[in-house]
């Protein structure tokens, strides 16, 4: 699914490449239209509205009119093309040795999107039963020729079901995965499942309470250097939630605003193909996590507005958790009637959320205990409380 800033950003630049203009002179055009001063709208403002990563919300009026388009059809989605049913999820058991790997990365694509719909379906059995029957083919021996691109392939399988395991909640068994997809990502020499993983095994200790090991991973690989752009900006992000978490606020807010700054170096398509979530978003997502958790509730309210923005960046299934943390930091702060909004928005969404992590971080904020709450926004978590408690199998 495409956020509705992606498609008007698609829409913008098949509009301005069909007029041969480069993204500065568009920039340009549009500062006439709208009788702005030359250099109000950047060439990196158009790179964001292009890339989904910000909606042109005032400027989409200067926009339109200077590629000579309405303002409601650069709004209006395109109508989607009728679709096939997707295919079965393909059977590893039968793949030959020589399509082994291709069959792997397939199974790998469609496990990842399964992952990223609506909010964090649940694929960790789906994940750890596949990379077993990999696990058992490689012990059996693989044909030379195939055998790097099918470590290659196992090892993002393993990565993938180390990160699903971490989402549903079973930490060992996320951490026991990651150690595979590290071993086979390094036997292979596919560095960017290796950074992936590393990613992944720092995440978990962090969210474990292990701060120096998630200090000591992320450290490891930016002092390596030679790190992709958009890569480098999610290790920062780990590193800045390290740091405010551990005292050093001064240097986490440094960490965070590095992983911006290389974002604006890092166009998505010159950036490894996994690294696709990390976004502006993202870094909204995690500092608002970190200042959340330290206590600097006041500090993380704009940053996780940002981050809640479902128009901005793009869709992960775990997305809904910086409402969970803004919903959390505005509850500290006493602010009822935000709070009260804020908690009406989770509601209709409670019910579909099958992400362990988001469960439990919604299930803690809601059931803290608040003295003089306001009827309507205690009527409203007991709301989010009786979603979270509702049979999925009854009706």
């Amino acid at each position: 699914m495409r956020a509705m800033g992606t498609t008007v950003g698609d829409d913008v630049r098949i509009r301005r490449e069909a007029l041969g203009w480069t993204q500065a002179r568009l920039a340009r055009e549009a500062c006439k239209s709208s009788g702005m001063p030359p250099g109000s709208l950047s060439k990196h403002d158009i790179y964001r509205y292009e890339t989904g990563r910000r909606t042109p919300r005032d400027w989409l009026p200067a926009i339109s009119a200077a590629l000579g388009a309405s303002t409601e059809t650069m709004r209006t989605p395109a109508r989607p093309e009728p679709t096939s049913l997707p295919e079965p999820l393909p059977a590893l058991h039968r793949a030959a040795a020589g399509q082994l790997a291709p069959t792997i990365r397939k199974l790998n694509r469609r496990l990842v999107a399964l992952d990223n719909e609506l909010h964090g379906l649940p694929i960790a059995e789906t994940a750890a039963r596949a990379f077993k029957t990999v696990f058992r083919r490689l012990g059996n021996g693989t044909p030379e020729i195939h055998e790097r691109d099918v470590q290659s392939a196992a090892a993002e399988l393993a990565e993938i079901a180390g990160w699903a395991c971490f989402n549903e909640g079973r930490p060992r068994e996320s951490k026991r995965f990651s150690q595979e997809a590290l071993f086979l990502a390094q036997r292979s020499g596919d560095r960017g499942i290796e950074l992936l993983t590393l990613q992944n095994l720092a995440l978990l200790a962090g969210w474990t309470g292990r701060l120096g090991e998630e200090l000591s991973l992320t450290r490891s690989v930016l002092e390596r250097g030679d790190l992709d752009p958009r890569v480098e900006a999610m290790f920062r992000c780990r590193e800045g939630q390290g740091l405010e978490r551990a005292g050093d606020s001064r240097r986490s807010v440094e960490s965070f605003a590095r992983a911006r700054s290389l974002l604006e170096e890092a166009p998505p398509s010159d950036s490894p193909a996994w690294s696709w979530w990390v976004s502006e978003r993202e870094v909204d997502r995690q500092q608002g996590r970190a200042l959340n958790l330290t206590k600097r509730w006041d500090e993380s309210l704009p940053v996780l507005h940002r981050a809640s923005d479902e128009t901005a960046g793009s869709h992960v299934g775990y997305g809904l958790v910086s409402q969970v943390w803004l919903l959390d930091s505005l509850l500290s702060l006493r602010a009822w009637t935000e709070a009260e909004a804020a908690a009406h928005a989770l509601v209709p969404s409670v019910t579909e959320l099958s992400s362990r992590i988001v469960r439990g971080q919604l299930e803690r904020v809601v059931s803290r205990d608040l003295p003089a709450l306001p009827t309507a926004l205690r009527d409203t978590l007991e709301h989010v409380r009786a979603g979270l408690a509702e049979d999925p199998y009854g009706f």
